[in-house]
C-alpha cells in the first residue's frame, strides 16, 4: 500500500534527512520526500498498521529535523 502525505520542511537537505529517517522505520518498505511540492510518499510493508507506522515515522523524522511536520489527516 502507498500513501502520500503533505509535509512541511524548510530545506532540501532537511527533506533528505526526513526521507532517510522514514526509510529506517519498521513497517516502511520505501519512502520518498519531495522538497519542492512538500510531499512524502510512503510505501508500507504488507499488513502494516498504517496509522501506527506513520506515528513512528513522524517521531523518527522529528529526531533528525525537529521543526518538520507531516500532516497525517
Amino acid at each position: 500500500m502507498k500513501k502520500t502525505y503533505k509535509i512541511e520542511v524548510d530545506c532540501a537537505a532537511c527533506a533528505a534527512k526526513m526521507e532517510d529517517a522514514a526509510k529506517k522505520t519498521a513497517g516502511v518498505k520505501d519512502a520518498t520526500v519531495a522538497f519542492m511540492p512538500q510531499k512524502m510518499k510512503v510505501e508500507f510493508d504488507e499488513g502494516a498498521d498504517v496509522a501506527s507506522v506513520m506515528a513512528e515515522v513522524l517521531k523518527n523524522c522529528k529526531k533528525v529535523e525537529s521543526d518538520c511536520e507531516i500532516f497525517l489527516s
